[in-house]
C-alpha cells in the first residue's frame, strides 16, 4: 500500500514536503495546528440542517434534499467519502426523484472545514453531475478555500492510515 495513495496527481515538490513531514513524524502536529477544532454536527438531523442551510445559501435554484445522513458503510477503502443519489419513484401518474446525500461517518470527528468540504462536494453534484471545471467552480463558490481543504483532508486521511498501521 502506498503511503501517499490519497495524494496522487500532486506535484513531486508537494509530495516531497509531505514525505518530510511523515519522516519527521510531524504530519499529525501539522494538521492539528491548521485544524485544531472539531465540529459539533453529530446527529443525522443536525447534518441535514447543516447541508440544507448551505444549499439554501448557495444553491437556491437547486432541488431540495430529501435526506442527509452519516453512513457507517461508506469508507475510504471503497473510495467514497460521500455519495449523492437520486432515487426515482412512480407516484400516481408522475415520476418523483428523492435526492439523498450520505456522508462517511468518519466525518463525525473531523475539523469543521473537512465536513464543509465534503458536504459542499456532494451539494455541487445537485447542479453538476461530473467532476469538471464547472463542478469545481461551484465548489469554490460555496467554499472559497475548497482546494486547500481537499488537500488537507487528503493529508488527514494519510495520517489516519499511518496511525492505524502503527496501532496494528
Amino acid at each position: 500500500m502506498s503511503v501517499l495513495k490519497y495524494l496522487g496527481g500532486y506535484p513531486p515538490a508537494v509530495l516531497d514536503k509531505v514525505r518530510q513531514l511523515i519522516d519527521r513524524d510531524e504530519l499529525g502536529e501539522y494538521l492539528h495546528k491548521r485544524h485544531p477544532d472539531r465540529h459539533e454536527v453529530q446527529s443525522d438531523k443536525a447534518l441535514y440542517a447543516y447541508a440544507d442551510a448551505l444549499r439554501q445559501e448557495h444553491l437556491r435554484n437547486a432541488p431540495g434534499i430529501d435526506r442527509v445522513w452519516y453512513d457507517s458503510k461508506l469508507d475510504v477503502i471503497s473510495k467514497a467519502l460521500g455519495m449523492h443519489t437520486a432515487i426515482s419513484h412512480v407516484h400516481g401518474g408522475r415520476l418523483k426523484a428523492r435526492k439523498e446525500i450520505r456522508i462517511a461517518s468518519l466525518f463525525r470527528d473531523t475539523p469543521p472545514e473537512f465536513l464543509k468540504m465534503i458536504v459542499v462536494h456532494e451539494l455541487a453534484h445537485l447542479k453538476e453531475a461530473e467532476h469538471n471545471k464547472a463542478f469545481y467552480r461551484l465548489c469554490e463558490y460555496m467554499q472559497p478555500d475548497y482546494h486547500q481543504q481537499e488537500f488537507d483532508l487528503r493529508l488527514y486521511l494519510t495520517w489516519r492510515d499511518l496511525e492505524a498501521a502503527r496501532g496494528a
